[in-house]
């Protein structure tokens, strides 16, 4: 893409999801984030109607009367973009790319989290990390970001889950909130995502085409992997390879989600033809 063609697209992405993040996401993403990130603040005798999840043990059975601890509620919160790069996000066969309609998801999440003055950063990997924006505040600082993920060049290579869980590891101790968009077409280590969801809160998006779980009848065809360049032919006139093909990346699909919950990190698939501010917003209410 152009220079001028990136800019056209940021600034019609900013139109399209203002009214969204307006509406709905922002509202949603204030009352489900803030307030989870607490700090101890001092220790009061109990009064009527406190929480009792909050009494200080210790301090009760030390004075024998209920003691809580006060908590203060951090004032901003760090959301992280974790943005698969790899050959096959570079793909659509609907309206837009997927790289596209990621780059939409991230101006509204992007965008809810500068409206409650919080931090946006972001991560591109594909089979190692390529790119990082620091976290920082602000509309420009979302404009950039989407940016960056538009002219990112697409790396004809195998993505690398682990090594984006491992940065993410490595250089954010603090906890963050953790958008994490990929298709999921790569194996990752279910260790990894464990020790990563118990650090950060962390949300898997899949996006994918429709076209990515259902190959229509065009006889013999020549499908070539984006990734690492592998090549077949298949009859995709045949019933039978059409359903396998499905079922295979429906089965996929099911045991990444399954990966993910196990982990107490939460999953969304979302169709590029979808309204992701649905999903969005009943993850928020969940």
């Amino acid at each position: 893409m152009q220079i001028k063609d990136i800019v056209k697209k940021v600034k019609q992405i900013e139109i399209r999801t203002r009214k969204k993040t307006e509406a709905s996401l922002m509202g949603q993403y204030h009352s489900a984030f803030k307030g989870q990130g607490m700090t101890f603040s001092e220790v009061r005798q109990y009064q009527f109607g406190d929480d009792t999840r909050r009494i200080d043990w210790n301090k009760t059975a030390r004075f024998r009367e209920p003691f809580v601890k006060v908590m203060e509620e951090e004032r901003e919160l760090t959301m992280m973009l974790v943005v698969d790069i790899s050959a096959s996000m570079d793909y659509g066969t609907k309206t837009q790319l997927k790289r596209e309609y990621v780059a939409e998801v991230c101006a509204s999440l992007g965008f809810s989290a500068a409206g409650n003055n919080d931090k946006v950063g972001l991560i591109l990997y594909a089979d190692k990390v390529l790119k990082v924006v620091p976290p920082q505040k602000g509309r420009k600082h979302v404009l950039s970001i989407i940016s960056n993920i538009l002219s990112a060049d697409y790396v004809p290579s195998k993505s690398n889950l682990d090594v984006a869980f491992n940065y993410m590891m490595s250089v954010f101790k603090r906890k963050s909130l953790v958008f994490l968009f990929s298709d999921f077409e790569d194996e990752f280590d279910q260790k990894i995502l464990n020790v990563t969801a118990r650090k950060h809160q962390l949300l898997g998006l899949r996006i994918y085409d429709e076209k990515d779980m259902e190959i229509p009848d065009i006889g013999y065809a020549l499908f070539r992997d984006s990734e690492t360049g592998k090549e077949i032919w298949a009859n995709t006139s045949s019933a039978r390879w059409r359903y396998n093909y499905a079922e295979q990346q429906k089965q996929k699909m099911r045991q990444v989600k399954d990966e993910f919950e196990n982990s107490s990190a939460h999953f969304l698939d979302i169709k590029t033809s979808d309204d992701y501010s649905k999903s969005l917003y009943q993850y928020f209410r969940k």
